[in-house]
């Protein structure tokens, strides 16, 4: 097998990595990237995508067995419905695969060479990978590291047995009767309520005083609110202790002190991730650390020259939206552009139910900068959208200076604001300021409307409150 040189390798084709592959190959560099497994990483095939897939499948299937049970006001009846799980993974693999080689194709289109197989630094320009055809020797100008993320196991509750990871609950063929999950950030909640949706009774441990601790509880109330409805029980100021001798229930000790144990089919470990820093070579670079995470600068170079580190393996926040934008950087870089971004206007979107969308700083966080602030709140009750999706809960918030009405940071919670995540990131990117937001014409009737009308609150002239 013969040795390859290129200017640009890529190691892992995850969303950052297939990205700045993509970009750099449309820029005319000579592109390799190096993938174990299949492309896309684990957004596209163990997390973002197949984790949306089933908590669609759940809200249609929770939706209909709503109006099987119970006169709703649209006049809609419907017999009790069923759920085959297994042909819901099923229709779930095939948009994965979908996707899959849709990456494929398009790092073919760009003119990248993928190399299939697990890859080891030799130093820092070359690279061994292990093919199914023998040992692979990448030479390489520039480098980008884009290893990702895993799961965090307890040392207490390792994965196997009842003890499972987000990666198997995506793929169980049968619906647990019952669900512990630990761990009450995005992760659990999002997939706790889809299987509570789908029948599991769910319990939610979770080490710290409230769920969702990285928003603020304004946000986090709607959510609470919805788990109680959904039957979710939810212990807060618990920690897991182990699992019991026989496989069949989490032991667990309350914020009262208290020793408890919960009945589990399944334990669903939701505990965080934590950087693919091990396995390929990175005791053969010299490279700063930031904690476990690849320190790098504003521009994803790491304390190496020619190399470069994007995604989870560098740190929060991790989200693939965060990684393709760093991806995209780097190759521009390396064609010798000219580029920076504000990661300030980066969205982070929690896909419970209802969603949260934040961007920019909360108002606390503001506070804590010294600034004076404006905030505007309009609720999802005023809005005539939502009155006609039956989902009025929830509000949208804009967070801005009170000098000059720069905008700070906007959050939203409520059906369907993921979708709203966009304009919100748009707004921060371009330095608006509430009158920018105030005089632009959102169409009704939608539950964008909010926007506008939480900046005119925020300007004391609200036109729907």
């Amino acid at each position: 097998m013969k040795d390859i040189s290129c200017k640009l390798l890529v190691i892992g084709a995850g969303p950052g990595g297939y990205v700045c592959a993509i970009r750099a190959g449309q820029l005319g560099i000579d592109t390799v990237i190096v993938e174990a497994g299949k492309p896309g990483g684990t957004c596209l095939n163990i997390g973002c995508i197949p984790s949306k897939a089933l908590i669609h499948a759940a809200e249609e299937y929770e939706k209909i067995a709503r109006w099987a049970e119970h006169p709703n006001a649209l006049g809609i009846a419907t017999a009790k419905p069923t759920l085959d799980l297994a042909k819901t993974i099923a229709w779930k693999d095939g948009i994965v695969g979908r996707l899959n080689g849709g990456v494929s194709g398009l790092l073919k289109k760009a003119r990248v060479k993928i190399v299939q197989g697990w890859a080891t630094f030799r130093d820092g320009k070359t690279v061994a990978v292990e093919t199914e055809t023998g040992l692979q020797i990448i030479r390489a100008e520039n480098v980008v590291i884009a290893t990702g993320s895993a799961p965090i196991a307890l040392p207490n509750l390792p994965f196997g047995g009842p003890a499972i990871s987000s990666t198997e609950a995506l793929s169980l063929s049968d619906v647990p009767e019952k669900l512990v999950v630990v761990g009450g950030g995005y992760i659990g909640l999002e997939l706790g309520t889809a299987f509570a949706k789908m029948g599991s009774q769910i319990t939610v441990v979770e080490a710290q005083e409230r769920i969702l601790p990285q928003y603020d509880a304004e946000l986090t109330q709607p959510v609470a609110k919805r788990l109680r409805t959904l039957g979710i029980e939810v212990l807060t100021g618990a920690s897991a202790v182990g699992v019991d001798g026989k496989g069949q229930a989490l032991l667990v000790k309350t914020a009262q002190g208290e020793d408890a144990r919960l009945p589990a089919d399944k334990i669903l470990v939701t505990v965080g991730r934590k950087p693919v820093t091990e396995g390929w070579g990175l005791d053969q670079l010299v490279l700063d650390m930031d904690g476990r995470f690849i320190r790098i600068d504003d521009h994803c170079r790491t304390s190496m020259r020619g190399i470069y580190a994007i995604g989870d393996v560098t740190g929060e926040p991790m989200l693939a939206h965060r990684a393709m934008a760093q991806g995209e950087m780097v190759a521009e870089i390396v064609a010798g552009h000219p580029r920076s971004w504000d990661k300030r206007a980066i969205p982070a979107v929690c896909f419970t139910d209802p969603e949260i969308v934040s961007v920019g700083a909360s108002p606390d966080e503001a506070r804590e900068g010294g600034v004076e602030i404006k905030t505007g709140l309009f609720p999802f009750s005023a809005n005539g959208r939502a009155m006609t999706k039956l989902d009025e809960q929830g509000f949208v918030r804009v967070v801005s200076r009170a000098d000059n009405h720069l905008v700070l940071g906007i959050q939203a919670v409520g059906q369907g604001v993921s979708e709203l995540s966009a304009a919100f990131g748009l707004a921060l990117e371009m330095g608006a300021r509430l009158e920018d937001i105030a005089g632009t014409v959102h169409a009704h009737p939608t539950q964008g409307e909010a926007f506008q009308e939480a900046a005119l609150k925020a300007l004391g002239h609200g036109l729907h409150i």
